[in-house]
């Protein structure tokens, strides 16, 4: 099992060391020298502070020292993860699809099975043109060698980093101008920057 340190992406056998239950010591890395994950002791909240603001070193901890360890599960996390990603994208589509067209009780059932095809097919071509870009994007910004190759990994940390998307939900409840969704767009992709950042480090350091 790889973990890595959130400072510098380095490799690192352990990260803490359990002398009894509640007694640990955080463990070095020994290319920085700095504590190798210090969330291991913070609470959810800091976690969860600290990728809303766009820290690589959250972002490394989260998808290389707790989500990569935890294969079974990992692998069932990125299907409902996918689900997710691609249901609250369909939502982003019919809330700008209703604000350009607007939608009312006297549409036919063709206008909305249509409605629903145009939506479906802009989810599925959106986001695999999305996916594309950033892989390429990816490898151009860091170098990467042609040969390598993690697309499990790029992909869980593009769909785990896009948690802002679920602040579409609010909009289920609140009125907000279709501009929002714009500005949501922007933070997912910043934290879908720093995420891809902070697991491409990493994996570079192997």
């Amino acid at each position: 099992m790889e973990y890595r340190c959130v400072q510098c992406g380095f490799e690192i056998k352990k990260l803490y060391v359990q002398y009894s239950p509640g007694n640990i010591r955080l463990m070095k890395c020994e290319n920085c020298k700095a504590v190798a994950d210090e969330y291991i002791e913070c609470e959810l909240m800091i976690l969860l502070i600290d990728l809303i603001l766009h820290k690589p070193k959250a972002h490394r901890h989260l998808l290389c020292n707790v989500l990569n360890q935890e294969t079974g599960e990992c692998k069932g996390l990125l299907w409902k993860s996918a689900l997710g990603f691609l249901a609250l994208d369909a939502y982003r589509c019919l809330l700008l699809e209703m604000a350009r067209e607007g939608w009312d009780s006297s549409l036919s059932f063709s206008s909305v099975t249509w409605t629903c095809v145009k939506i479906s097919v802009d989810v599925f071509l959106g986001n695999f043109f999305l996916f594309y870009f950033l892989l390429l994007m990816t490898r151009i910004s860091f170098a990467i060698p042609a040969g390598f190759s993690r697309h499990k990994d790029f992909t869980l940390a593009i769909l785990v980093s896009s948690y802002f998307k679920l602040s579409l939900l609010a909009m289920m409840i609140w009125e907000f101008p279709s501009s929002v969704v714009f500005i949501i767009d922007l933070f997912v992709l910043s934290s879908n920057a720093m995420a891809l950042k902070g697991q491409i480090i990493g994996q570079l350091h192997r």
